[in-house]
């Protein structure tokens, strides 16, 4: 899965996408095979974190 460059629409998509369909970071991993480590750094840069309370970056 190709996801999108920009940390901002990134953002927007990952959260879109914890919200509506994945309970977890974890299951949005296993289930579109993409890289959590990745996803984290690139949205560290814009100061955000994932919140496994809330279930997204904030």
């Amino acid at each position: 899965m190709h996801l999108p460059e920009d940390p901002f629409i990134l953002l927007s998509y990952i959260n879109t996408q914890l919200r509506d369909f994945y309970p977890s970071l974890e299951e949005l991993q296993k289930s579109l095979g993409v890289d959590v480590q990745t996803i984290e750094h690139k949205l560290s840069a814009i100061d955000y974190h994932y919140d496994a309370g809330r279930n997204q970056f904030v």
